[in-house]
Parts: C-alpha cells; structure tokens; sequence
C-alpha cells in the first residue's frame, strides 16, 4: 500500500504583544522523502525570544540542508541542530544584551522512518488513528512533579509553575534533549508538533479524533481556533505543525462492476 503525506503548519499570535514562536516544514535540498518540521517557542523579553526561535529554525534549515543518510544517523542530525542552536542563541546575549531562551521540538522525515527529538516543553504526539501512541515528556517542573507523583496530570495544567522550565536551548546550563524514533508507519498515523499555548488546551482524545477527522489544514484551523476561544483573551503564542501518513489514491481508474477485459486478436 503507497503511503502519501498530508501536511500543514500553521500559528497565531494569540494575546501577546509579538509572535515570538517559529514553526516551518522544511523539504530537504536534494533528497526525495526527506523533510524537517520545526517548532520553537522563544522567550525573552522584547524580541529576545522572537530571535532565539528564529535561530532555531534558521539553523536546523541548515544541518537539514547538508544532511546525508549514508554519512549522519537522523539522531545526530537532529542534536547538532539543536546544539549549534543553543550556541548561536548564548553567544547572541553579548550581542544584544538580552536573555533569549528557546524550546525546540524536531521531526525528521525519511522514506519507512521517522525520528524526533525535542528540548522544553513543546511536545510531539504520535497519533495513530484516535489513538496516542506516546508523546514527548516536557522538560518542565510540573511535569516533574507528576512523575514522582506529586501532583496529577490535571493539576498540573493549572498549576501556578506549570511554566517553569527545567531545560531550554540558550541557557547558562547545557540543554537536555530527548530523542525517539520509529519505523512501524502505516497509514492513518499522525504527528503533531505544538507549543504550549497550544497543547495546553486540548487532552490527548481531543486532539487525536480533530487530527484523525479532519485534513492537516482543516485540522490546524479548528485548533487554533478551539484554543483561541478557550484561552478567552489570555492566549500565549501559539504555534504547529501537523504531518499525516495517508493511503495514497490510485490513478487507475476502476472498471464498473460486472467488466471483463477483452484481449486483442
């Protein structure tokens, strides 16, 4: 069976004064099948973050560029990307006297394969039908706390750190990353990259069966829009990017029912 991809970044810049998020899907140069998606939620006060999540993007637009297969594992693609990225936004403090951090969430498509890796707390979520298959786990204290069973997964959406991060790209600290991969693709699978202003908003079952019901496109816009009226004129920046696996159509037309094929003479 051909598998086809759907796909669609979209984001909003919510309440805030500026968009300091970033999210693309980049084709790689050269090569056939392959393809990045990138989501970055930058913070740092005026422009700080904005800056921050376009280095992100900027630079793994580049590793992306000069990514070959035969010679680099999708793993160290994607924590070379994230690591010059991290570089680039401390070095730019002295530049411009600012305190820019940023997440980053990274899915790398190659032909029977999909890798990621993610540093913060913007998350990935693999969907197969309306099913959750697994999501990333944010770096973040709340989540944390949920972990050592502290606090519930409920609680945690409302809790007053939920916004304290353990972990960014940009910090005094080296950045912590996490990767995941996978090889077992079958159509009707999808995956969601988002930010928090984002994914705050919407359980797992929600978010399967709009993603599942709907067109990557289609599927962007209902959620941006269910976030922006939930958020009730206290959004965050909101950022994603969708990317589904479906059954590609055939181009040959079907015969009507009852035909039976003639040879020639």
């Amino acid at each position: 069976m051909a598998i086809t991809i759907d796909a669609c970044a979209a984001q909003h810049q919510g309440d805030r004064k500026e968009q300091q998020d970033r999210v693309a899907i980049l084709p790689h140069a050269r090569r056939k099948g392959v393809a990045l998606a990138v989501v970055a939620d930058g913070m740092g006060g005026h422009t700080g973050g904005a800056l921050a999540a376009e280095q992100v993007v900027h630079t793994a637009k580049n590793n992306l560029d000069h990514f070959a297969p035969a010679e680099e594992s999708p793993h160290c693609m994607l924590e070379n990307s994230m690591r010059e990225a991290h570089t680039m936004i401390k070095a730019s403090r002295f530049m411009n006297e600012k305190d820019p951090h940023s997440t980053a969430v990274m899915l790398l498509l190659q032909p029977g394969r999909i890798t990621w890796a993610h540093c913060g707390d913007s998350r990935l979520y693999h969907f197969r039908g309306k099913q959750l298959l697994t999501r990333t786990v944010d770096h973040s204290y709340v989540e944390h706390l949920v972990s050592i069973g502290k606090i519930t997964a409920e609680q945690a959406l409302t809790h007053p750190n939920r916004n304290v991060l353990l972990t960014s790209l940009g910090g005094q600290e080296e950045p912590k990353f996490d990767f995941s991969d996978t090889a077992d693709l079958q159509a009707g699978d999808a995956f969601v990259l988002c930010s928090d202003g984002l994914w705050a908003y919407f359980d797992d079952g929600e978010m399967a069966t709009l993603v599942a019901d709907n067109s990557a496109r289609n599927a962007c816009e209902i959620l941006i829009d269910t976030a922006r009226k939930r958020a009730a004129g206290e959004g965050d920046n909101l950022s994603l990017a969708i990317i589904k696996l479906v059954e590609a159509v055939s181009s040959k037309p079907t015969p009507p029912a009852g035909f039976v094929p003639r040879a020639k003479t």
